[in-house]
């Protein structure tokens, strides 16, 4: 279908489509964060063909931690005006920049997750209780001599907070 040709969609429609609820979609333009909203004569809300590729990207900035200010920002310096495409373009990369680093805080509390997982399996496997901090040290002790022996992977964080990464307590670390 033509995009010229293609009919406006209803509120409902861009709802089923994009997933977000008749009330947020009503936010999202009283924010601001939806400009091209039109109306019918009876003030019922017709969204253009293009507004769905729109709404999703206001979708992803929000999901993504992009305050409603910000996006607004980056809307009102819409307009096909060349001079503020740089701006938008950096509003962009400020948040690519926010979300590479929140990918990365994810990945390490993934890591975190991982380690007890396994160490549960292990406490688990053993018959030993899982909220004994003594078996949890028991299996550290363990993991530590099949890291030395060479048999088991270093897993990334050792199931340790990000300020406690390679600090060991000398009562988990094998005599040598």
């Amino acid at each position: 279908m033509d995009v010229g040709t293609a009919p406006a969609l209803g509120i409902r429609q861009v709802s089923e489509e994009t997933g977000l609820s008749i009330d947020t979609l009503r936010w999202y333009e009283r924010e601001g964060l939806l400009p091209l909203v039109e109306r019918t004569a009876d003030g019922r809300r017709r969204y253009p063909p293009g507004a769905l590729r729109f709404i999703r990207l206001v979708q992803a900035l929000r999901r993504t931690g992009m305050p409603v200010a910000e996006v607004r920002r980056f809307i009102e310096l819409g307009g096909g005006e060349l001079a503020h495409h740089p701006e938008r373009m950096a509003l962009l990369e400020r948040q690519c920049a926010a979300i590479e680093e929140r990918l990365a805080e994810l990945r390490d509390d993934l890591a975190v997750v991982q380690a007890k997982i396994e160490t549960y399996r292990a406490l688990i496997a053993r018959g030993l209780d899982c909220e004994d901090e003594l078996s949890e040290d028991l299996v550290d002790q363990l993991r530590s001599d099949e890291l030395l022996a060479g048999t088991l992977p270093e897993a990334p964080s050792q199931g340790r907070a990000p300020s406690e990464r390679g600090v060991r307590s000398e009562a988990v670390l094998p005599q040598r």
